[in-house]
């Protein structure tokens, strides 16, 4: 089937499909939405992204996404500095920070150890992890990587690389969600709701 649209059009449906969880009618869908802008909207709108892309960068010391040497988090003097939540992503960081019940700081891996993927340690930011830990002012490490497969094998080896520093280490609990229904929950995340239970 021949496709009729403008070459430019086809292109920029092209690029907004290759951004994650973007299918082909969305992708259609956000390119007609520009065509429809205001130019001056446009054209702040793709300043914004170079902008993005020329400004934005790790943070110093936690390796989470800013534009500052040092992201405001870890340069907030309200913090407990000395506690490190390690998370997957800069994504995870923003849910914490949702929640409001951490106050803490955190250290951003960008990603996880995944062999099948040829993602090893060396891939992640670990050595400024243990260059954060070497001032010996940490106490505590809290890992908070996803539930998954890779997620728990990268816990397991920061753990153990972790551990000869003399520093605690802690996981996150992982239980049942709010609102759901016992029927229908997975016999793993039962265990770990039963093993992680508290006191009341």
């Amino acid at each position: 089937m021949k496709d009729y649209d403008a070459v430019p059009l086809v292109k920029l449906f092209e690029h907004f499909e290759r951004l994650p969880g973007i299918g082909r009618k969305t992708a259609q869908r956000l390119a007609y939405s520009i065509l429809e802008m205001d130019e001056k909207v446009v054209k702040d709108f793709a300043e914004c992204m170079i902008n993005v892309k020329k400004s934005i960068h790790y943070c110093k010391l936690c390796c989470n996404f800013t534009d500052r040497d040092i992201c405001p988090i870890c340069s907030d003097p309200e913090r407990d500095t000395s506690k490190i939540c390690i998370v997957e992503d800069p994504k995870d960081v923003k849910a914490f920070e949702r929640a409001k019940e951490y106050n803490a700081l955190y250290h951003v891996i960008h990603g996880v150890i995944s062999p099948l993927n040829g993602i090893g340690p060396d891939q992640l930011h670990l050595k400024e992890l243990v260059d954060r830990l070497s001032s010996g002012k940490i106490k505590e490490v809290i890992l908070a990587t996803n539930p998954t497969v890779e997620g728990e094998a990268t816990s397991l080896y920061i753990s153990k690389l972790l551990k000869p520093m003399g520093v605690k280490v802690s996981r996150i609990a992982y239980g049942i969600p709010l609102g759901a229904v016992l029927e229908y929950t997975d016999g793993e995340t039962l265990r770990r709701a039963i093993n992680d239970r508290i006191e009341m």
